[in-house]
């Protein structure tokens, strides 16, 4: 697999620990500008860890994440959301009592509250930006629709769709799938495809089939490292994974 460009993320030496018990170990990583890349690991692996520290929600002990070139350790999380990185979180975060369309239209207004929508009108290039999510994310036929009445695929596609909205250059994207039925995985597997290039994404899942579908560089996390990197047929042949997974 060819290698991408220059790194958008890097993680140097990361290392996170929690009443003594070390969450991550020395974790390095990169990931180039428009790259769609898989991270995969058994329960406890560390990767709830590995994004909560690039967020800025936990401080490593040592090391660095770097974005863009710049660190982002001491930044908050709010700063690092300015700075264009976004997160998804594994169960969906709308406002059900809104309309799909409202709940896109909160997220690219400011401020951002549902009174601020209302008293901001959204620009010409705003809606025209809504228009086309809303076809990206294959929900443009219940743009009106209440988002409490969608399906919990559709809302997963929603929470991306508000992420993707306001133009964050990594999108971290957490187990989009857990409990989606085949159709569904597979439309949000073709989903974070389509969005990179223009975004990098970074997926955590632990459904297999789905990052097969997803075609992409795998990153396999054990106890806190990387165990290895590459194609998902790659990885599936490595013996230290076969033995993580099956052992």
């Amino acid at each position: 697999m060819p290698n991408p460009g220059p790194p958008l993320l890097e993680l140097h030496g990361i290392s996170v620990g929690f009443d003594g018990f070390l969450a991550l170990k020395n974790l390095n990583l990169q990931l180039a500008a428009g790259e769609l890349r898989a991270v995969i690991g058994p329960n406890g692996a560390g990767k709830t860890t590995f994004l909560d520290v690039i967020t800025g929600k936990v401080r490593p002990q040592a090391g660095d994440v770097r974005f863009q070139g710049r660190s982002l350790l001491g930044r908050n999380e709010h700063q690092i959301a300015r700075l264009g990185v976004g997160r998804k979180f594994q169960s969906p975060r709308v406002f059900e009592q809104l309309s799909v369309q409202e709940n896109l239209a909160l997220a690219v207004s400011t401020p951002k509250t549902p009174l601020g929508m209302l008293r901001r009108r959204l620009t010409s290039a705003q809606r025209q930006r809504i228009q086309r999510l809303l076809e990206v994310i294959n929900l443009a036929p219940r743009a009106r629709h209440r988002a409490g009445s969608l399906s919990h695929g559709q809302k997963q596609w929603l929470e991306i769709g508000m992420l993707v909205v306001q133009d964050p250059q990594l999108l971290l994207v957490d187990e989009p799938v857990a409990g989606l039925g085949d159709a569904e995985t597979e439309r949000t597997a073709d989903l974070l495809k389509s969005l990179a290039g223009d975004h990098t994404v970074l997926v955590i899942e632990h459904d297999m089939e789905f990052i097969r579908y997803l075609q992409t560089r795998v990153t396999v996390l054990h106890q806190g490292q990387v165990l290895c990197e590459g194609s998902m047929e790659q990885v599936q042949a490595d013996p230290g994974v076969v033995e993580v997974y099956l052992g």
